[in-house]
């Protein structure tokens, strides 16, 4: 006698009410606008750039397909390691000091004093001033005839400098720029030292830890995070660094502040060569893509989770 073979049913599909489909529309209708402009102004131009980094393309004539000739291009460009090594120069000295300066006037202003508030509306005040004022009153200060800067080395018998009219001095002046704009990483680091944990800081002091030895086995330890989030975010904006090159010295003198951003830009909107410029902006993302995948791999050894250390 053979077994009947029973064959179970097949499960259905849940049915989604009507409810739940209004419920949905609704919800899609509200992002709409955008989900639109995501797609119109962001998915759509970076798909397009992708196109273009294998064509020709003046925008004045259609693209014209070349293959891999930007890429070959780029490798014979003399241009292009000049703008490698500023921009390197600048990210692996500017970032630094960012951080530091950063994190020293946040530990000012997490001081129990009188009027903080004030303090700290003034430190924060420059991040939000138009970068190209900010930039004409700093060619004014680095002026080699009448600015402060030489004036104040006059003070202490130093002659003065070119600042910006110099290749030697150039860099260094748009980096000692840059520390106008560090009040957005100060105020992350004073809300990763308001997070320190008081209970860590008594039991140090407890043990007979100075201030010097809190700040460095408690207070750093704990901010970690806060410093890995600016390192990351500080790297990856001083790779497009362009703004204040262009305004203060146009890439010059002798291409000594030809960043790689401002190249891009000569490319696409001076000489008109798109498709060179998007296969010189394909790079970049790449290269910023491997330092940042680089900073993760390596956080793991020093950056303090303490939901992890628990």
């Amino acid at each position: 006698m053979q077994a009947s073979q029973v064959s179970s049913p097949a499960r259905a599909a849940p049915r989604i009410s009507r409810q739940r489909l209004k419920y949905y529309a609704q919800g899609y209708a509200f992002i709409s606008p955008w989900i639109i402009g995501t797609a119109l102004f962001t998915v759509y131009p970076v798909a397009y750039s992708a196109v273009l980094t294998f064509t020709k393309f003046d925008l004045l004539t259609p693209p014209e397909y070349i293959g891999a000739g930007n890429f070959d291009r780029m490798i014979g460009d003399s241009q292009f390691p000049t703008a490698l090594i500023n921009t390197a120069y600048y990210t692996f000295i500017a970032v630094p000091l960012q951080l530091f300066v950063a994190l020293i006037m946040a530990l000012f202003l997490n001081q129990q004093l009188r009027f903080i508030n004030v303090f700290r509306t003034l430190f924060y005040l420059p991040t939000v001033t138009p970068t190209v004022a900010s930039v004409i009153i700093f060619m004014y200060l680095y002026n080699p005839d009448f600015g402060f800067f030489n004036v104040a080395l006059g003070w202490f018998g130093i002659p003065g400098v070119k600042w910006l009219g110099d290749p030697n001095w150039a860099k260094p002046a748009l980096i000692l720029l840059s520390l106008w704009y560090v009040g957005g990483q100060m105020v992350i680091f004073l809300a990763g030292l308001q997070s320190v944990p008081d209970a860590l800081l008594e039991a140090a002091s407890i043990d007979g830890a100075g201030t010097l030895r809190k700040f460095w086995h408690v207070t750093i330890p704990m901010i970690t995070p806060t410093i890995f989030f600016n390192l990351v975010l500080g790297i990856i904006g001083s790779f497009q660094v362009f703004t204040v090159a262009f305004i203060a010295t146009r890439g010059g003198p002798i291409d000594s502040t030809l960043f790689y951003v401002l190249w891009i830009y000569r490319h696409a909107f001076e000489n008109l060569n798109m498709g060179y410029a998007a296969a010189i902006g394909w790079v970049l993302l790449v290269i910023i893509l491997i330092f940042t995948l680089l900073q993760f791999a390596i956080s793991q050894r020093w950056v303090y989770y303490e939901a992890e250390g628990s």
